[in-house]
């Protein structure tokens, strides 16, 4: 049977996990003009424009190292509080940035969305760079801490780097993806959101170490994907102690767990976005 070559047939997902890569590649370059345009949007305008992503994560770490480091004396694994505190908030607000602009994707383009047929993946994948260019920005407080408290990372820990950063964008994605396809029908979600992540970051070794934690619930916290990158990422580049693979691991197959649910998901719902918006 013929198609009209210029309909589209949206069929429902074959298996578990259904993605149309020639498709995606096909639109590759709408890719680039959804980021582009979530950059400019973001930075166009504004008065201090990136250097924002310097002063959100500094600021909260002069706040945090007052309250936790000099006041609660949180343990900071041999680190001076300041470097470890900034080096978990730095991959945690990339974290939150890329979920809070993945799951609110599809509400802030419903014209689009209605409009014109494109693979909806693309909306929340391209709104996990935005993030990037804020961590980008950030990590370089990190390193000019690093060299004013004289730490040399591993080799390790610099090539870590990027595989910890694809570990956060996948867990990112996985439920920016799941919590955009249920906010395209209940828009309660932005709102519950915000002080959701608030929550999490204290259920994540952000303020403090995994060693407070008792050994035999440590993994409890380790199926948080975040906690396997910071905790990684302290120990590689501070050396606040040795690397625990086994448990980065665990962290490393949630998050790509919630990349299967969040496609899985979000694929299902994806013929009904139109109607719903």
């Amino acid at each position: 049977m013929k198609n009209n070559s210029n309909e589209h047939i949206i069929r429902p997902p074959k298996g578990l996990v259904d993605i149309d890569l020639p498709e995606i590649w096909r639109f590759r370059e709408l890719l680039y003009v959804f980021a582009w345009r979530d950059i400019k949007v973001r930075y166009k305008q504004t008065f201090v424009g990136v250097a924002w992503a310097i002063f959100q994560p500094f600021i909260t770490m002069v706040i945090f190292t007052v309250i936790f480091g000099r006041l609660a004396k949180v343990p900071s694994e041999g680190a001076p509080y300041p470097i470890f505190v900034y080096s978990g908030l730095l991959f945690w607000n990339y974290f939150s940035g890329a979920l809070t602009a993945a799951s609110d994707c599809l509400v802030a383009n419903e014209s689009i969305v209605k409009k014109v047929y494109f693979p909806r993946l693309l909306l929340p994948v391209s709104t996990a760079v935005t993030p990037l260019i804020d961590f980008a920005f950030a990590f370089l407080i990190l390193v000019g801490m690093m060299i004013y408290y004289h730490f040399t990372p591993s080799l390790l820990g610099v090539v870590m780097i990027p595989v910890l950063l694809l570990i956060s964008l996948v867990a990112s994605s996985g439920l920016g993806l799941f919590l955009a396809a249920v906010n395209a029908k209940f828009r309660d979600v932005r709102y519950v959101l915000p002080f959701s992540i608030q929550i999490l970051m204290y259920v994540t070794p952000v303020i403090y170490p995994v060693s407070i934690i008792p050994p035999k619930y440590q993994w409890l916290i380790f199926l948080n994907p975040m906690t396997g990158v910071i905790n990684c990422a302290r120990s590689l580049l501070l050396h606040t102690g040795a690397m625990d693979w086994t448990q980065f691991l665990i962290s490393t197959a949630v998050g790509f767990g919630l990349l299967i649910l969040g496609v899985t998901y979000f694929r299902k719902t994806e013929r009904f976005f139109a109607d719903i918006l």
